[in-house]
């Protein structure tokens, strides 16, 4: 399986722009700036690399997660994690320092001690997690 999306720049770093598209069609010209990665807080203006990467961690965990319930006798009914890719400072530049999921799940007759090892599983399996290992990921789990 392979995936692919397609990123065009023009421009200087801080002056330029440019867009990204998706096989999928998920994301048709979607614009990148440096204002839409560092100065748009509302992410109206457009997207940025850690919010890409926060949604493919997002998703990737959950769907992750709802196979370690299975194996452990559990569906859920509901399972809605939000990533936060944090940015910092990073030798002489910015950098990610670090991801945190805020995992809120319903999933019938599991404990919270089951339900924590199960997401804490996912965490570390999901093939997102693997591939950023490199940063800190934190995990919040709780039903509800």
């Amino acid at each position: 399986m392979n995936r692919s999306a397609t990123a065009n720049w023009k421009g200087s770093g801080k002056g330029g722009s440019g867009t990204i598209t998706t096989t999928s069609g998920v994301l048709d010209g979607v614009p990148h700036s440096f204002h839409t990665r560092f100065e748009s807080e509302d992410g109206k203006a457009g997207t940025n690399p850690e919010e890409l990467i926060a949604a493919a961690h997002a998703s990737c965990f959950t769907m992750k997660l709802s196979f370690v319930l299975i194996a452990a006798g559990f569906t859920a009914e509901k399972l809605e994690c939000t990533a936060n890719v944090k940015m910092g400072k990073v030798g002489d530049g910015m950098g990610v320092t670090g991801i945190h999921l805020d995992l809120n799940g319903n999933v019938p007759d599991i404990t919270a001690d089951k339900f924590q090892a199960c997401a804490e599983e996912a965490k570390t399996n999901c093939p997102i997690s693997q591939l950023l290992k490199s940063v800190p990921i934190t995990l919040s789990a709780q039903l509800g």
